[in-house]
């Protein structure tokens, strides 16, 4: 499949993100007699064919035309949870950043690679290929949790022999999620940020591909190449298959023997993070309703990535985090409104944390 790569015109972004896919979110406030409906796990995120999201795309919309109680149509974005949190540092936190994968020659595509660009993230490394971008229907109930339908199988991604070292060089951080699909681009990434001396922060994904593919995340995580791990309570209980009474801070002991920094998110209870022989446990900063869940862990790494490059505390790093991901909650989708950033920036402001300049 042929693939043609955009002008590098820029200099090295700080921070890298790998999503091998460029993928298009759409997002939808539903109830539970719809979700109910649906295969697989309510909150969770399983892979669907083509066929299968065009089928929930229109359940969904009649769905929310029978429903006067829920707000109009689906909102449409770049999204999957690398794009997200690189996005967040840039828009929020005016961190340099790039994102590495491919995007379809369709309306989607275009759609995706507009996104990014207009939100300042060095879109060079995007690889154009024939073919369709992935999709994912992101599904939101009355608590604001999410559940995810993504179809990425007949998608174009960017394959493990397309990376180069020009791709990597000169900047700092590499992002990753961890998707059985991409293993292999995923460990060819991290062997050559490694030559280039790039740390690496790798996001669980989800508890569903934790559970599955748990034997094969246990290898990249003993590898010892992963520098920064991040898990919600769902995964973290998932890592360590020990039931539904798994301590988190059991967890974050079992991530922090393998990473420099490891980091498990609790929801509405805040965070607990370790480093080297430092644990923190951090409370959620904001009161706020949660509307809709989408984003907020990647965004909460956006915060902490932005806190380790200004050399903040562990617990500083945390605080700015949970503000991070707290904006995103705020309104449906991952990605943050003007108006929530600005939420986000009097947070920082009355913590004593630094934020960059306050943007209109």
């Amino acid at each position: 499949m042929g693939a043609e790569a955009l002008p590098n015109d820029l200099e090295a972004p700080l921070v890298l993100g790998l999503q091998p896919a460029g993928l298009m979110d759409y997002v939808a406030p539903v109830d539970w007699s719809l979700l109910d409906r649906l295969p697989g796990d309510r909150g969770g995120s399983i892979p669907v064919q083509k066929d299968e999201l065009e089928h929930i795309l229109k359940e969904v919309k009649t769905h929310i035309l029978e429903s006067p109680g829920l707000p109009p149509p689906l909102k449409t974005m770049a999204g999957g949870s690398v794009a997200n949190t690189i996005r967040g540092l840039s828009v929020g936190f005016g961190v340099s950043t790039g994102i590495i994968g491919a995007f379809g020659d369709d309306d989607e595509g275009q759609s995706f690679l507009s996104n990014m660009g207009f939100s300042g993230v060095n879109i060079s490394r995007l690889r154009k290929k024939k073919g369709s971008t992935a999709q994912c229907v992101c599904l939101v109930d009355a608590s604001g949790n999410r559940t995810m339908r993504p179809c990425l199988s007949s998608a174009v991604k960017i394959q493990a022999d397309e990376l180069t070292k020009e791709d990597f060089v000169g900047s700092k951080w590499l992002v990753l999620r961890y998707a059985i699909l991409n293993l292999e681009v995923i460990q060819s990434a991290i062997q050559i940020a490694k030559q280039q001396g790039l740390s690496v922060s790798l996001d669980l994904a989800s508890f569903e591909m934790v559970r599955n593919y748990r034997s094969e995340l246990l290898q990249l995580l003993e590898s010892g190449n992963i520098d920064l791990c991040f898990a919600n309570e769902d995964e973290a209980t998932e890592l360590l298959r020990g039931g539904q009474d798994v301590d988190p801070e059991a967890a974050l002991a079992f991530m922090g023997r393998h990473c420099r920094w490891a980091v498990v998110t609790l929801a509405s209870k805040g965070c607990i993070a370790k480093h080297g022989k430092e644990v923190v446990r951090v409370p959620a900063i904001g009161e706020t309703k949660a509307i809709d869940a989408t984003g907020a862990g990647d965004l909460f790494a956006s915060g902490f990535l932005y806190g380790l490059i200004k050399g903040l505390s562990l617990e500083e790093c945390c605080k700015v985090g949970s503000c991070s991901g707290g904006s995103v909650i705020r309104a449906l989708g991952g990605e943050v409104t003007p108006e929530n950033w600005q939420w986000m920036y009097k947070q920082l402001q009355m913590k004593d944390l630094p934020f960059p300049e306050i943007r209109n």
